[in-house]
């Protein structure tokens, strides 16, 4: 991996990022789009890859390609090797216990459908109730919508404010001794509201629900510690993550994943299959049915090497400092309403511009070189909320400056004047 960015100390920024010489460790971000540099700023979509990571998933496939945990031969114990090694930096990434309590799935909505289905059938009976919130991702109120309708249970969900924060006394009015699960965003994709996970978890777990955290948007951003926040469940994804597609962490704690039954049969999950009876293997195995994203898994070590490297608080408080400028660069322009404005809140700025719809604000700034997502975002529970049927979201990573948000400004007034002539 290329030495990452030098930190430099700046009197208005605190600590902050030689983001020059980080961006230069993502080829992606050194292309032209319609003539225009890129500038990319859907981030919560997905993240960039720097090179460490992209040559980690290349030296796999040219070098050490084989099945894992199954062969004797060489380029199988180095593939095993590697693979238990990004377990547990995984683990250590988000401070588990122990690397058995790390699963590695397709992402967090596999991890998701993973705790519905196995713990979820299990645990959640006739009467039952699940309580989640109202800025919850499609992909944390599906599976658990599922479940509720197979079971005769309820769905609760806890509201929240006009500035995107969850209601949290309204939350913990809901929390009753039929609650059996609790699952909340730790950052909110459409706000950028951070939720008071620790708090809500030990409100839940007075009563004995099991509490879930969908991280799949705090990963990238803030410094995880499943121990401290005393979550039962959390998951994440590797491409949001920097990492690859289609590979992502769920951890649960020991006691629980040992009681739960296996999501999928099939190959490595087992310890022994005869036609009359099956017994599993040991954790984490037992969920890692079929042979996994050995290359996307080992590449997800890598991006959390290259993460660690730079450092989490440094990035936290990097993007805070553009969080903040962001805001109130948007906040200038006429007719420009921002959709999620917590006091607790992470990078991500969703906008709404009068009498303008965000796919036209897209596209417009697209023909500008600019990247931002626009649309629902998997949150349409979030749009009915304000009123609106879609935002246009811009999202911040730690390789992204200034200039990137005085650019988005300057194309946010060109499609002004587009729409005015």
């Amino acid at each position: 991996m290329k030495p990452i960015g030098k930190f430099i100390t700046s009197h208005d920024a605190g600590a902050v990022l030689d983001v020059d010489r980080i961006k230069a460790d993502f080829p992606i971000l050194t292309q032209k789009v319609h003539g225009k540099p890129l500038i990319y700023l859907d981030n919560a979509a997905t993240s960039q890859k720097p090179l460490s990571v992209i040559e980690a998933t290349n030296r796999y496939y040219s070098a050490d390609n084989s099945n894992i945990h199954r062969g004797v031969h060489l380029l199988s114990a180095r593939a095993t090797e590697q693979y238990e090694e990004a377990r547990e930096k995984a683990q250590h990434f988000i401070n588990a216990a122990d690397s058995k309590e790390i699963i590695f799935v397709r992402g967090t909505t596999e991890a998701i459908n993973l705790v519905a289905n196995s713990y979820g059938r299990a645990n959640v009976k006739a009467g039952d109730e699940v309580l989640i919130t109202a800025m919850e991702h499609h992909s944390n109120i599906v599976p658990w919508q599922i479940l509720c309708e197979e079971k005769s249970a309820k769905l609760r969900v806890a509201p929240i404010n006009d500035d995107g924060e969850l209601i949290v006394e309204e939350f913990e009015k809901l929390i009753n001794e039929r609650t059996g699960l609790v699952s909340v965003a730790h950052i909110s994709n459409a706000l950028g509201t951070i939720n008071p996970i620790r708090r809500l978890a030990e409100t839940a777990h007075r009563v004995g629900a099991a509490v879930f955290i969908d991280g799949a948007q705090a990963a990238p951003h803030t410094r995880i510690d499943v121990q401290t926040l005393d979550c039962d469940f959390y998951a994440f994804s590797g491409h949001k993550v920097y990492g690859p597609t289609g590979v992502g962490v769920l951890y649960g704690k020991g006691a629980l994943l040992e009681a739960m039954s296996p999501y999928q049969g099939g190959g490595d999950m087992i310890a022994s299959v005869t036609f009359e009876k099956t017994t599993y293997n040991v954790l984490p195995y037992k969920f890692e049915a079929g042979t996994p994203n050995i290359a996307g898994t080992i590449a997800l070590g890598a991006a959390l090497d290259y993460v660690n490297a730079i450092g989490l608080e440094k990035i936290a408080e990097y993007e805070h400092g553009l969080l903040e400028y962001g805001t109130a660069e948007l906040l200038k322009i006429p007719g420009l309403r921002l959709i999620g404005t917590a006091k607790e809140k992470a990078g991500v700025l969703s906008f709404v511009l009068e009498g303008i719809h965000p796919h036209d604000v897209g596209t417009i700034l697209d023909r500008e070189g600019i990247a931002i997502r626009t649309g629902h975002h998997c949150a349409m529970p979030v749009m009915d909320r304000f009123k609106i049927p879609a935002t246009s979201r811009a999202s911040l990573a730690f390789y992204n400056r200034k200039d990137d948000i005085d650019a988005l400004v300057a194309g946010i007034y060109k499609v002004k004047e587009v729409f005015a002539a």
